[in-house]
């Protein structure tokens, strides 16, 4: 894939998406950080598909939710990260670029387009990183999250600083 744009940063490019990421990213429903910085790189927690109102996005996909639903609510998984990490570092521009991310989703154990969901995430991310959001990556089917989200996304990124 290969990504062109006349926006230079991550934040000017996100902002020429019209993309807006809420105030703060949803709190942690455990004994953990969103985010945690160690030697030049950056890890995200899992987030999932919560909306800037706290609704979750739920169900099991394959059988409640639409593969298409679910690649919507994994590209809404990637606005919280990005909201995760502009509210640890302060702005995306501190973000070197995407190294890997680990997408899990809620599904039928009959399912088979995990990948397909989770280029939600991978596509938007790609977008508003440019040719240094392109990442690894792994996808694959789970028989339950949290809540019962439909998408779990966990990240991680290198520091601008290190690149």
């Amino acid at each position: 894939m290969r990504i062109t744009s006349l926006a230079t940063t991550p934040e000017t490019r996100l902002s020429a998406l019209g993309v807006m990421l809420p105030a703060a990213a949803p709190s942690p429903i455990g004994s953990f950080r969103n985010v945690r910085l160690a030697g030049g790189m950056i890890y995200v927690s899992g987030q999932g598909p919560v909306q800037a109102d706290g609704t979750l996005m739920r169900g099991k996909v394959g059988r409640d939710v639409t593969a298409e639903q679910a690649r919507e609510h994994a590209e809404l998984v990637a606005v919280n990260i990005m909201t995760a990490l502009r509210d640890s570092l302060g702005s995306l521009d501190r973000v070197g670029g995407v190294v890997k991310l680990l997408g899990m989703v809620n599904a039928e154990p009959e399912f088979e387009r995990h990948p397909f969901v989770i280029d939600g995430a991978s596509n938007l991310l790609a977008k508003v990183f440019g040719e240094s959001g392109i990442h690894a990556r792994s996808a694959f089917g789970v028989g339950s999250l949290p809540n019962q989200i439909t998408v779990e996304i966990e990240a991680i990124f290198e520091a601008a600083d290190q690149r």
